[in-house]
């Protein structure tokens, strides 16, 4: 069951009049915002149907991956002005389990091992139509069997709620006119509450055609002296607009929040569009050719290349040169219990609407109760997502009653 709130999101957008327009305020926009988000909602849940004990990380990157493409490749297959429409993956599936909070995407040669019962699975991925990018993250604890809920201990339970509705209550502080501080403080309400950590080095950032990462984001914790005086920097503030698109990326743990790279490969990069420079290995210049060709602005893994010890070889070189920029799979604290959530928001001039996200799982608990404001806000948010449940019962009856 999806937790976003996607209804009716094209008939809240103007005509767009200019076809050039590539923001929600036209309606062909949105509306492959709106594909693609079924599409991320479809692999999310998908894969959390294969996180079994036994399950190789690998063979669950292939998988999803298969289901975006696939699906991606049924829509708009007409070509227009001659070319074809691209679509496909946005972001990567990662596959990061435990104390690993985001951007693990294996290579085949360097597979960990298979999951087990009690492992906490963090899925990520995103998918485009036409460069329209939606993105999502979940996070799940295999169960010791297929016919037994999950077990997640108090701890576990408590950083996953808190999490998810900082999550909740981020999309809903994201509005036309707001700043970015006002979302930033809205989530470290939250983690407060819950004496949980967000993990420093995630951010939320605008999304825009074939860009992922854009201009505007949302720091999850203001950096105090001391971090800002070792090198962390902040967020240059910003306001958000009517017809932009964010993801709300919120990672939480029991830690201290400060997840740095580890010993797993880094496997995901992005090609850096301003940067240039000449090559001198082989194996760098035909892996950036290649980058060129596949990958000119979206975020990639090595594992798409067929020849890995290639891939592997060449890549120093154009990271060194800022010709790629890195994901590296970030890790907390042996021990730390991590929760990550991601969604994607629409900001319509009927409000701000989530297109992906699924609900939070059942076996999250905790006896911590949110504070009075971030109270009112998931009430608020239950009450028009049960409203719009009924109007949505109501239409299905009724057409079902007319035919």
């Amino acid at each position: 069951m999806s937790g976003s709130d996607d209804e009716s999101v094209a008939d809240s957008v103007p005509e767009g009049e200019e076809e050039e327009c590539t923001d929600l305020s036209n309606s062909d926009v949105c509306t492959k915002y709106q594909e693609a988000s079924k599409i991320v909602n479809l692999a999310l849940s998908g894969l959390i149907s294969q996180v079994v004990v036994g399950a190789k990380i690998i063979d669950l990157c292939k998988f999803g991956t298969a289901v975006i493409d696939t699906q991606a490749q049924k829509l708009y297959t007409k070509k227009v002005k001659g070319a074809v429409i691209e679509r496909g993956v946005a972001f990567p599936v990662c596959i990061s389990v435990n104390n690993v909070v985001c951007n693990h995407s294996p290579l085949p040669t360097e597979e960990l091992l298979p999951l087990k019962a009690g492992d906490v699975v963090k899925i990520d991925l995103g998918c485009h139509i036409d460069g329209y990018i939606s993105v999502a993250a979940h996070t799940v604890i295999v169960s010791e069997s297929v016919d037994n809920e999950p077990a997640a201990d108090e701890e576990m339970g408590n950083v996953a709620v808190a999490a998810y509705n900082a999550m909740l209550v981020a999309a809903a502080a994201m509005k036309a006119g707001a700043k970015n501080a006002d979302v930033t403080l809205a989530v470290q309400r939250v983690a407060t509450n819950y004496g949980v950590s967000p993990i420093a080095s995630v951010r939320m950032h605008q999304m825009k055609r074939f860009v992922i990462d854009g201009v505007k984001e949302v720091a999850l914790k203001e950096p105090t002296p001391d971090e800002l005086q070792e090198g962390e920097e902040k967020v240059p503030e910003c306001t958000f607009e009517q017809a932009e698109v964010y993801a709300i990326d919120v990672a939480m743990s029991t830690g201290d929040g400060k997840a740095r790279p580890g010993d797993l490969r880094t496997t995901v990069f992005k090609r850096n569009v301003e940067a240039n420079y000449r090559l001198k290995m082989k194996a760098s210049r035909s892996l950036l050719s290649e980058v060129d060709k596949k990958f000119p602005t979206l975020p990639f893994t090595l594992s798409h290349f067929e020849d890995e010890r290639s891939a592997k070889m060449g890549i120093t070189e154009c990271v060194a040169h800022g010709l790629l920029t890195p994901y590296p799979s970030l890790h907390e604290k042996n021990g730390s219990k991590v929760a990550h959530f991601k969604c994607t928001v629409l900001l319509l001039p009927s409000g701000t609407v989530r297109v992906t996200g699924l609900d939070l799982p059942a076996y999250y608990k905790t006896t911590t109760t949110p504070d009075e404001e971030t109270q009112a806000i998931l009430t608020e948010i239950a009450e028009t997502a049960a409203k719009k449940a009924k109007k949505k019962a109501s239409k299905k009856k009724k057409k079902k009653a007319s035919s």
